[in-house]
């Protein structure tokens, strides 16, 4: 899925009211917290994720691999807080 600039500013604006959904631990990307995250995606189609206290290339090491798993797109990622995308079966965000 490839994004351009202003489509990844409007997911920005849309996800920035949003709460996390999905929390990652210390035990990193496991196969529970990937079907997590699918589940919530299938139902919302643009996610916030909290991440570990970890440095910055694991958080973004984390967001990359979950995207990859679930088939999203990785919006943005600040501090400790991730934004994926994936476009759902019925369309709710139109880009």
């Amino acid at each position: 899925m490839q994004l351009n600039g202003k489509q990844i500013s409007h997911l920005r604006s849309l996800a920035h009211h949003l709460n996390p959904v999905v929390s990652i631990g210390n035990a990193g990307v496991s196969p529970s917290i990937v079907a997590e995250t699918d589940q919530a995606l299938a139902a919302h189609e643009l996610i916030k994720l909290r991440l570990p206290a970890v440095d910055k290339k694991e958080k973004k090491s984390m967001l990359e691999s979950l995207a990859e798993a679930t088939g999203a797109y990785s919006v943005q990622l600040i501090g400790r807080v991730g934004v994926l995308y994936r476009k759902g079966e019925k369309e709710q965000i139109a880009l």
